[in-house]
Parts: structure tokens; sequence; C-alpha cells
């Protein structure tokens, strides 16, 4: 019935084409990826600061955001500012992702198909980069979100080894119904430490076979690389995903000091809150360069094991602490020693900037990694190798998984012995509306998901899960009378 309704709805002209792209998304060059866990509110909207002209929201499952309306709820985060905006989804049912599409059509500007993630977790669930040999399912997603949405459909690819069947498959989609395309020069399999670099011969190919606007992505690390894409290929855009987390300044062709990107994030996320995970990751990859340097490990551990806003921002405090003197020229800066444990030790040796710097982090060669791999086998075939032993405090040598024990202890250095023997004995009280064990300091006496339910259904607060919807809702409706 749903369907049917918002099928009702469908406007006789809806855009489609050169005409979608210049007149709803208003022909942006600059684009920002979908990236999983990553492309949430807070980010988009610093990346717009920065020159970005169109953002895509994080992959969602169709299945899930059909199905599930917390799921739903939370993914559907946007505000009046967030646009242009297509909200990217996964799936392998044309009417399961048309549900999907549907809740979602009336929050954005278009509708993407993922048919690129070439991850494990894709293979298992069949979608993605997964699905580019089924051209009639294929055909059968696109052609039904192209008919019943009242919004264009648009798609992300990856290339074949084979060129021309590349060019047949972007003809497909087209023909399917796909307003926009966008292709990752690599293939399936180039991934991880194999990723390598993208070929944009294939990107240029299919521009010259397909009549829809086209997106290119792979091998952008800064705004140099922008230009030379969009010259070597056609394109009418290109988009970035990685060298836009290492500096989502990257269209404006600047490099900021980390922690100023850092803290312009962070009070983005007070206004529009995200999971800590979120937050932590979006660090990492900033601090990047900087977390590498073996005098910073206290600052890496305290970011790996931060969870509440504060604490992030602690961290973020100490680097602009530590560094700011240096940029600013009133002390002279020593290159500092890089952790080879964490690192991976062909790029931090020949940075082009200062480490306190966004800038890009450029993976080694897979023919490197391969390299790599193959010392490791050798090392470990040779009978007369060092085996690597593990000590306690006192001295008594221990097995690893004891040691890696220990050192997750000592990330909660105000718990004692006692404190960890007494928490795996103590008495559950269980969730008053589940099977689960409740928050043992939540006022509801509720397990955590069903608190959130509570939460998010009645508009409250639990300080005990630190789960605080109304203060937030009513921080968010504050800026936006203020920004009115």
């Amino acid at each position: 019935a749903d369907q049917e309704e918002a099928t009702k709805r469908l406007p006789s002209c809806k855009l489609k084409g050169y005409d979608f792209y210049r007149s709803t998304l208003g022909s942006p060059r600059y684009v920002v990826a979908p990236m999983v866990d990553q492309s949430e509110l807070a980010w988009r909207m610093l990346c717009r600061r920065y020159g970005a002209q169109l953002c895509y929201s994080p992959m969602f499952h169709a299945n899930l955001f059909a199905t599930d309306p917390k799921y739903r709820k939370d993914a559907l985060q946007t505000c009046a500012a967030d646009r242009p905006l297509i909200i990217q989804f996964c799936g392998n049912d044309a009417e399961q992702i048309l549900e999907a599409a549907l809740a979602a059509q009336d929050h954005c500007d278009a509708v993407d198909i993922n048919l690129g993630c070439p991850q494990a977790i894709a293979k298992r669930g069949h979608y993605g980069s997964f699905l580019q040999d089924e051209w009639e399912l294929l055909t059968e997603i696109v052609t039904t979100l192209h008919a019943k949405l009242s919004i264009p459909v648009t798609c992300k690819i990856r290339i074949f080894e084979d060129r021309d069947k590349t060019i047949r498959y972007a003809k497909m989609l087209e023909a399917a119904g796909c307003q926009l395309l966008t292709v990752h020069g690599r293939t399936r399999e180039q991934k991880g430490p194999l990723t390598g670099v993208a070929d944009w011969s294939y990107i240029r190919d299919v521009r010259q076979h397909i009549k829809i606007p086209m997106f290119a992505n792979g091998n952008i690390l800064s705004l140099e690389d922008v230009h030379r894409c969009l010259e070597a290929t056609g394109v009418d855009g290109v988009m970035s995903a990685e060298g836009n987390l290492h500096n989502p300044a990257i269209f404006q062709g600047i490099a900021p000091p980390v922690w100023q990107m850092a803290k312009e994030y962070l009070e983005l996320v007070e206004l529009y809150p995200c999971p800590s995970s979120y937050i932590r990751g979006h660090l990492f990859k900033l601090f990047h360069h900087l977390m590498n340097i073996s005098q910073n490990s206290e600052l890496r551990e305290t970011l790996a094991t931060a969870n509440q806003l504060k604490q992030f921002q602690t961290v973020v405090d100490a680097v602009k602490a530590k560094y700011e003197p240096y940029q600013r020229g009133e002390v002279t800066y020593e290159p500092e020693d890089v952790d080879v444990s964490i690192s991976a030790g062909s790029e931090e040796d020949r940075l082009r900037l200062e480490p306190w710097l966004c800038q890009p982090y450029i993976r080694a060669s897979p023919e490197s990694h391969r390299q790599k791999i193959a010392e490791k086998e050798r090392a470990a075939e040779d009978p007369n190798r060092a085996k690597r032993q593990y000590f306690d405090k006192d001295g008594n040598e221990i097995s690893r998984k004891r040691m890696k024990k220990l050192r997750r202890r000592q990330r909660r250095p105000n718990k004692t012995e006692t404190q960890i023997q007494l928490r795996h004995e103590r008495r559950l009280e269980y969730c008053t509306e589940c099977a689960n064990p409740q928050g043992s300091k939540c006022e509801f006496r509720l397990c955590r998901v069903c608190c959130k339910e509570r939460c998010y259904s009645t508009d409250c607060d639990c300080p005990g899960h630190g789960i605080l919807i109304k203060s937030r809702r009513a921080k968010a409706k504050r800026f936006e009378e203020h920004s009115a």
C-alpha cells in the first residue's frame, strides 16, 4: 500500500541525465564518496564547508532500512543545509531496494545503488561488486527504481579486466535507467594491500560510450589530482574517498593543521551526534602520520580507548599543544622516530609536508606487499629464527595471548584485579522488556537496546547508558533556530 501511494506521487516530468545533473545537483565537480561509518552528517557538513559540492550518505543495507524503523531513523540523519545529497543502498532484490528507496526519496536528491564494494562482507551478503556479473538482476533493479521512484537512480561500479566488457556493463546500466554513473578505475580484486593504482583510461573509454553524466573515482589525493582526472577522462565530476578522509579540505587545495579540522569536526558532532566509533575512525585518519610516531604512543592509546566527546577533545588539545609551536615557527621541528610496528614503513619517511598538516596516505605498492609476505614466509621456515618472547612486569615469561590480555587491562588503570573478578561473578538483573542483562545504572531498568528505543520513542535521556536523545534534539533545535 505504501509503495502504491508513493508511486502515485511520481511527477510526470522527473528530471533525467544532464537536466538532473545541472538543475537538481547544480553541476557538481567535487564529490564526497559514500563511505561506510564515515560519510555521516557531521563529516558531510565539514566537507561542504571546505568545497564539497555533492555528498553521498554512507552505504545502507536496503533490507534493514526497509524493515527496521530504528535503523532507518538513525540513517536518515540530515538537515536543510545537507543538500544536494544522494543516499546509497546495497542489496540484491529489486523490490526490497525499491521499498527502502521509497522511504528515503523525500530526504535526498537521488538514490544510488552500490555495485562497487569489493569487501568480504559484500561477498557474503551478495551485493556490491559481487553482482557485477548478474546483468539480468541489475537490469531489473535499475529499471524498477527508475520506473517507480520520484527521484533519479544512479549507480557506482568498478571496472572489469576486460575493457570492452566494462563499456558494455556501463551501457547496460544506462539503458536500464541509470541517470548518473560513477566508475571506480579499479577491479574487484584491487583492495586492501593489493589496491594499487586506478586506471583512468578505462574511465575515459566508458565516458566516450555513454551519454549520461559521469563521475570518476580512484587516485584522488589532492586538488591537482582532481584537475588531472577531469582532463584525462572527460568526466563531469570527481569523487574522493580516502583522500577526503585524510584531508576534508582537499577540494580547496589547502593543507590545514590536523587539529583545526578535528576541532571543527567535533563541534559539528555536538550538533549532529554520531557513534563514538565514527569519531575515533575520523580522528585516526586525520592524525594518521602523527599517530605513527613512536613518541606519540600514549596519545595513540588514549585515542584508541576514548568513547566520550570530551575524551576526543582532550586528544585534539594535546596534539595542538605539542605541534602548534612548530606550525607557528616558534620552535624548530626535528623529525621524530616512526613506529615501524604500526607503520607501512614506506611513506612516513618521505612525507611531502610536515606530519601535523592534512595530507594523503599513500599506500605501499602491491609488489612491495607481496615482497614482505614472501620475506615473512621465508623467515617462518628458518629453523634458526629467534622466537619472540613476552614477559610480565615481574619478568616471568608469558604467552602472547596473556600479554594481549594484560595490555587490555592496562587501558583500564582504575580497575583492580578484584574489581575485574567481581564483575564476572556478580549476579545479573535482567531487562524488564527482554532477556538481556539490564544496565547497572539505567534508571528504566532496561538493557541498552531497549533503553535506546524507549528514549527515542518517549523523547528522554538515560545518563546511565549515556543515551542523550532529548538533550541532543534540543541542542539541534536551538542550532536550527539560531541558523534561521
